[in-house]
């Protein structure tokens, strides 16, 4: 046969039913790993009932306390929301830092920083009008932050201190330097006149307070602040050069270096971002909520921040739902102790069980990811 007349022979084209049941597969599979923390949050709370069955409760009066205290009115929603505004700005942060390859456990430090960095500069000048104090001390708290969780990231990028070592012990020098500063410094002139001694700064000037969003409620406007946040850190991780360069030092450290991307500086910058959120964390709550410093101001949220990250797949728009169901889990757990008399130590049990089990749950996703790639 010509050569010439031979036939074209052209490669076989996938069936269009069968490309559109690979999609269908994808997308379901990315559904389900959606729904994984899910579903660990649900293994939790089962794991919970049982551990409050043993305690002689019935496990559906306790969890429907605990609903109750979240969301049953007005005052639980609003106070749910006040609990959500740490958990979300303290989880931007902690976002910024793991999309950086870095962990940050030092929240509960820069939380503490910030505060303490706010109530000066805000005691400092009292008189100064709001326009100009007000965002001036959320600088000081943003500030603060940054420089607490900026030593363990220039003690990485420099002498590759392990991160995670160093930012718990910074949470422990936060913790006496808080201490030390509202015993001295800082402490309420009202409390050395009446000789109470009581570990609380000055109430902050009354002007920078901020407004509430719902009257006779504690929500304020820091929520708004945290919700315009998580917008900006969006925007910022995925919409600009340096958000791209903390992406993908955090995705391959080894292919950004090649690029030619000064993976420690990243890294540290990072840390330092983190920080500055969990600083004005701390501004916020002590403008929104206290009013003056106050000890064990940090409440927790350092570390609760994580897990509602971890829960909100460190996605800044994920974080929102993610912190709005951590601050009602925060809030309806004290309404169930009250309510049922449950145990404190099982409340922090329980919410130690969806810390095991969303951590667990986001591990399995990776692993399950990495064994696709692999079979590719």
């Amino acid at each position: 046969m010509d050569p010439q007349t031979q036939p074209v022979v052209t490669p076989p084209r996938l069936a269009p039913a069968t490309t559109s049941m690979t999609r269908l597969r994808q997308l379901l599979s990315g559904w389900g790993e959606g729904l994984v923390p899910v579903a660990a949050l649900g293994l939790a709370l089962l794991v919970g009932a049982l551990l409050i069955l043993a305690l002689g409760v019935n496990p559906l009066d306790a969890y429907g306390s605990m609903l109750q205290g979240a969301v049953g009115n007005v005052s639980s929603l609003t106070q749910t929301l006040v609990k959500a505004t740490p958990l979300l700005l303290v989880g931007l942060g902690i976002t910024i830092a793991f999309r950086g390859g870095v962990i940050n456990i030092g929240g509960e430090g820069q939380i503490t920083v910030g505060a303490l960095m706010a109530t000066a500069v805000a005691l400092a000048v009292p008189a100064w009008p709001a326009v100009v104090l007000l965002p001036l001390t959320l600088l000081a708290g943003v500030a603060g932050g940054a420089l607490w969780g900026g030593i363990p990231g220039v003690l990485k990028a420099r002498l590759g201190v392990n991160e995670i070592l160093s930012t718990i012990m910074m949470n422990q020098i936060a913790v006496q330097l808080s201490n030390y500063l509202l015993r001295g410094p800082l402490i309420d002139p009202a409390e050395i006149a009446k000789g109470t001694q009581i570990a609380q700064s000055a109430s902050l000037p009354i002007q920078i307070w901020l407004p509430r969003l719902v009257p006779r409620t504690l929500l304020h406007a820091g929520f708004v602040i945290a919700l315009v946040m998580a917008v900006l850190v969006f925007v910022f991780l995925w919409r600009t050069i340096v958000g791209y360069r903390i992406r993908a030092v955090g995705l391959n450290p080894a292919a950004s270096r090649f690029a030619g991307i000064p993976v420690p500086r990243y890294q540290a910058l990072a840390l330092i971002l983190g920080g500055a959120f969990a600083g004005l964390a701390g501004a916020v709550e002590v403008l929104g909520v206290q009013h003056r410093m106050l000890e064990g101001l940090s409440g927790g949220y350092g570390f609760s921040g994580i897990v509602a990250a971890l829960f909100g797949k460190l996605h800044p728009l994920g974080l929102i739902p993610s912190s709005i169901l951590f601050g009602g889990l925060l809030v309806g757990a004290d309404k169930m102790q009250r309510s049922t008399q449950v145990p404190s130590a099982l409340i922090d049990t329980l919410l130690g069980l969806i810390v095991l089990f969303v951590v667990s749950s986001d591990f399995w996703i990776r692993y399950r990811q990495q064994r696709r790639r692999t079979n590719v």
